[in-house]
């Protein structure tokens, strides 16, 4: 009787055990399967992007190779996306990557229709005005007349991009913060309280400028016209005729990388070493990076 109970018993661990064993397999194999296709994905994915990527660059092949001159940006833009495809290539796919990519193409199409089309119309202007000069090998001077207006336009077309391209700012803000022993910022107007001048600003999206590294100019006078911070130059040259060239003592040099949509940037400018902020009316400019005026903004403090 105690045997049939005790192999009774048996049974039904051995059971357990078995049915223990099969979730485990079951789960295990689902982990692997998951992980199969996930894999698949990302890999799949990967595949996408490098597609795109040469697709991409074999459109500046194809109009680098019909341009009877080289264009310098169509094969510098065509160099850059040989550069992503390689570390593509080599990259270990995950989503974060894959998602950096992804928006990369994304800017990279863009920039591919801007100079696809800049290049196109530099074409057509080179077409007509070998059709015009073909058709006036007779009137020599009519010619010349006609070459000056277009190297005309062609200067007021090109400052038009340069001013349209030009970066602008919205919602500029400047107020005293005290920085407190947790970290955290908190808004002044007393000038022994005060720790820092905080600038911020947004940069407006602008489609047809050019995206990268970009630095402006943050100038902040105190009350006695002093300029604090840095006090560092900068200058320009004057790259046209009659054009002069220009220079600014600034607080600071903002720096940010511009991806063609607004972006949001702030910075500081730390109280003089040893010495309160003075009391009286501050005033704060931006510049950009050719030291146009951007946007200024006053503050008092107490």
């Amino acid at each position: 009787m105690t045997d049939t109970k005790n192999n009774n018993g048996l049974k039904v661990i051995a059971g357990l055990l078995a049915a223990a064993l099969l979730a485990t397999v079951f789960y295990t194999v689902s982990l692997y399967n998951d992980k199969k296709e996930t894999t698949a994905k990302l890999t799949e994915e990967k595949s996408l992007v490098i597609e795109d990527l040469n697709n991409l660059k074999s459109d500046y092949d194809r109009v680098i190779s019909e341009s009877e001159m080289t264009n310098e940006q169509l094969v510098e833009a065509r160099n850059k996306i040989s550069a992503y495809i390689d570390s593509v290539k080599s990259m270990k796919a995950d989503i974060s990557s894959l998602s950096r990519y992804r928006r990369q193409v994304r800017q990279l199409t863009k920039e591919r229709e801007y100079l696809l089309a800049q290049n196109d119309s530099l074409r057509s202007s080179n077409a007509l005005l070998a059709m015009e000069v073909d058709s006036t090998k007779v009137a020599l001077e009519e010619q010349s007349m006609f070459t000056d207006s277009l190297l005309v336009q062609n200067t007021q077309l090109a400052k038009v991009v340069e001013t349209g391209s030009a970066l602008g700012l919205s919602k500029f803000t400047v107020e005293a913060v005290k920085e407190r022993n947790s970290g955290k910022l908190v808004t002044v107007t007393n000038n022994r309280r005060a720790d820092k001048i905080k600038i911020c600003y947004t940069v407006l999206a602008n489609r047809i400028a050019k995206p990268g590294a970009k630095q402006f100019y943050i100038q902040v006078s105190d009350p006695s016209g002093q300029i604090l911070g840095e006090r560092a130059v900068a200058a320009t040259q004057g790259e046209e005729e009659g054009e002069e060239a220009a220079s600014i003592t600034y607080s600071k040099a903002s720096s940010f990388y511009y991806e063609n949509t607004d972006l949001d940037v702030c910075d500081f400018i730390s109280k003089p070493a040893d010495a309160d902020f003075p009391e009286g009316s501050y005033n704060v400019v931006v510049f950009d990076e050719k030291l146009r005026e951007l946007g200024s903004a006053q503050f008092t403090l107490k």
